[in-house]
């Protein structure tokens, strides 16, 4: 499993990683996770609202998202 945060560097895009990260932990997957920062990368994926969550190259989630959001997220995407 592959999983992107798209963000620029914000506070909330790294809070969000580091979300990731977490609920990752927890739920004890095998998974790849990327801080994508690169502006021009971001746009290929047509989001206009950041932070943005991707797994699997399919944006699931753009904006403010809590830990229990992100935990169905990953969970239903395996």
């Amino acid at each position: 499993m592959e999983i992107k945060v798209l963000g620029t560097g914000c506070a909330n895009c790294k809070a969000l990683y580091a979300t990731v990260e977490k609920v990752v932990n927890e739920l004890g997957i095998q998974a790849e996770i990327i801080k994508e920062e690169d502006l021009m990368k971001i746009m290929e994926y047509n989001v206009m609202t950041l932070p943005a969550l991707v797994i699997n190259d399919k944006v699931v989630a753009k904006g403010r998202i809590n830990a229990g959001e992100v935990k169905e997220l990953i969970a239903s995407n395996q």
